[in-house]
């Protein structure tokens, strides 16, 4: 069973390409919950040794490419879990999605998380999905999430994950 559909399974919907969200994010809901952006591909990316835009550069820096290359890992699809909304934020998933959308469309945005997923060079083939949460804190299942990727990947975090 593929990681897609390991998530499916647990109630993950969407499942859009980074290139259907920068032409429209309105199918995405408000609610609070959690997300992952997925690469598809087996073979490794092409890594950019910076953003193919400047905007904000000099608030969410580009990453080097040795570093990028180094935290790549192999053997799975996932490349960023992320979490919108819950006790200590009131922004949901549309909100957050959309605002991490217009950042790697090279629009002023604040989504600094995640933001080497914009240095792959084919970060708009990225499927992006989410799962609403109504009682979960978005924050504990996205810490979970990540927790439970690094046990399967030698203690590595998704590509994209800076923190737990």
């Amino acid at each position: 069973m593929t990681e897609k559909e390991q998530l499916q399974r647990c109630g993950f919907v969407g499942f859009k390409t980074v290139l259907e969200l920068m032409n429209s994010c309105k199918d995405i809901p408000k609610e609070m919950g959690v997300y992952v952006v997925l690469r598809e591909k087996s073979e490794k990316p092409v890594i950019l040794g910076k953003r193919p835009f400047d905007c904000q550069e000099e608030r969410y820096p580009s990453y080097p490419k040795p570093e990028l290359e180094a935290k790549w890992v192999d053997g799975t699809q996932i490349v960023y879990i992320g979490k919108a909304g819950g006790s200590n934020q009131k922004t949901g998933l549309h909100k957050r999605l959309s605002t991490y959308i217009r950042f790697g469309n090279g629009q002023k945005a604040a989504h600094g998380g995640g933001r080497s997923i914009w240095q792959l060079g084919d970060a708009k083939e990225l499927v992006v999905c989410w799962r609403v949460l109504s009682e979960e804190e978005p924050r504990c299942v996205e810490e979970k999430m990540i927790s439970e990727f690094r046990e399967l990947h030698s203690g590595m975090r998704p590509f994209a994950n800076r923190k737990d």
